[in-house]
């Protein structure tokens, strides 16, 4: 970062600071500084750092120490007020890159050649000016495509929980999502939060080896760097994915882990800055700083790129209700819920059946997207699955043997849909066609008559020769 900034003749120098307060330095006696400017803090040993202005007031300015606080002086430091917001180099070439959390290159090569700086707070959107978000992309995980499909121009968060891999996840839809049109540039933005070197690492070798880094770039705040750099990291990101999509026209999948781990940052920050805690001690604001990161995503009139968004977030103790998903379920267009007790019983993807939905998956899918038959299907396995559910509740009461003979039918669809549908491979990329004929084949356990959601039209396309394999094999 810089690197990309001219320091000289940029205003006054205050020599030292009143306090400093975990990642916050305050100055006393300020005078023309504005709120989110950047900061050049340099220590005794003349080596610059940088913050920015978090708060101010007519007699101080709280400043937010990107690279944390560890070994300043508050008698020592110089500190200068830069007159501008923090901005990032963009360019295209940026993609195959790896960089830190504030944009500046990690993988041993130059800062990239740009003459174009972006502020990485972005611009706010004319709602008019906003494109519903269409067309679908493929991830190749049959639980998303099939029935919680990703549509351009979604956000689509991924709730988790630790020890769940979600990290696995993440990579292998980096690796394999793609637009059925072809002809269509289509690239990845991937931010990562708070993660342990390890961790990194097997995202980078990941993308290297399968060749998936040549239309990507990773932007890494790993977890022993500054907890204050994660507030950065997210906004930079997506100020390079917003250059791409609507300024090169590309589609772009932006991917941002971990969350909660960014909120985490924030809640610190609000602390040391003495605010009034909301609920479980995070800022009141949480919700509108989520949002500002979030809104950042979808498409543009004049614009034929997009900015499709996933954001993977760990639940504590699996808590649905704690204020991170909680708050991010009402921003974004419906949740990809990982389900610990598939996880327990070898299911990869564990994707729950029925706590996950995509909103907005209707406009994407079906005739003139993917195939006719692709929502009316997602919509009878729901249906099918839910009942399943309830089938088991009962089962787990009076026991299986005492179960009607449908009843038992929809006990082996229930275990053929979580092994045959929602289980795959971890490097195993299905197309669409293949995630919907084995929706029909699962589906086909069951009688004809069942299947309550589906016109007879597509019944007899789909279902009548899965029918005959499945009497075949299962005996029924």
């Amino acid at each position: 970062m810089q690197n990309n900034l001219d320091f000289e003749d940029k205003g006054l120098q205050y020599i030292g600071a009143t306090r400093i307060e975990g990642p916050l330095v305050v100055v006393e006696r300020v005078r023309d500084v504005g709120f989110d400017e950047i900061v050049e803090i340099i220590d005794a040993e003349g080596r610059p750092r940088f913050g920015r202005v978090l708060d101010i007031s007519d007699r101080q300015a709280i400043v937010q120490v990107l690279e944390g606080t560890t070994g300043l002086s508050n008698r020592n430091i110089k500190v200068r007020f830069l007159g501008e917001s923090f901005r990032l180099p963009v360019s295209r070439f940026m993609l195959g890159r790896i960089f830190d959390g504030l944009g500046r290159p990690a993988d041993g090569g130059p800062p990239p050649l740009s003459t174009e700086l972006r502020d990485v707070n972005g611009m706010p959107i004319n709602p008019f000016s906003r494109r519903y978000p269409r067309e679908f992309i493929q991830t190749g995980l049959s639980a998303i495509d099939g029935m919680n499909a990703l549509v351009r121009g979604q956000k689509l968060p991924i709730f988790s929980g630790n020890g769940l891999p979600h990290d696995r996840l993440s990579a292998q839809i980096m690796r394999q999502a793609r637009l059925l049109d072809e002809t269509v540039e289509f690239s990845m933005v991937f931010a990562a939060m708070g993660v342990k070197h390890d961790v990194a690492e097997f995202f980078i070798r990941n993308f290297r080896e399968l060749g998936a880094l040549a239309r990507a770039v990773m932007f890494f705040s790993l977890a022993d760097a500054p907890s204050v750099e994660r507030l950065l990291t997210p906004r930079v990101a997506l100020t390079l994915a917003e250059h791409l999509a609507f300024d090169c026209g590309q589609h772009v999948l932006v991917l941002l882990t971990d969350m909660t781990n960014y909120c985490e940052s924030l809640r610190e920050v609000g602390t040391a800055r003495g605010e009034i805690p909301g609920r479980k001690g995070y800022p009141g604001y949480l919700y509108s700083d989520l949002a500002s990161i979030y809104e950042r995503a979808g498409r543009i009139e004049g614009s034929p790129g997009s900015i499709t968004q996933m954001a993977i977030l760990t639940m504590p103790a699996d808590d649905i209700s704690h204020p991170v998903p909680d708050l991010t379920g009402y921003i974004t267009e419906g949740q990809i819920v990982l389900d610990r007790d598939l996880f327990q019983r070898g299911v990869y993807p564990p994707i729950a059946g029925l706590p996950s939905l995509s909103r907005l998956m209707k406009d994407g899918v079906g005739k003139g997207y993917t195939r006719e038959d692709h929502p009316i299907l997602a919509s009878q396995l729901f249906a099918c699955y839910a009942y399943v559910k309830k089938v088991r509740g009962l089962a787990d009461v009076i026991g299986e043997e005492e179960l009607s003979a449908l009843d038992k039918l929809y006990l082996k669809f229930g275990e053929a849909f979580e092994m045959k549908f929602l289980r795959q491979g971890e490097y195993e990329n299905r197309t669409i066609e293949e995630t919907l004929e084995i929706g029909w084949d699962v589906l086909s356990i069951l009688p004809r008559d069942e299947l309550h959601r589906v016109s007879d039209a597509l019944l007899d396309k789909h279902y009548r020769e899965k029918a005959e394999e499945n009497v075949c094999e299962e005996g029924f």
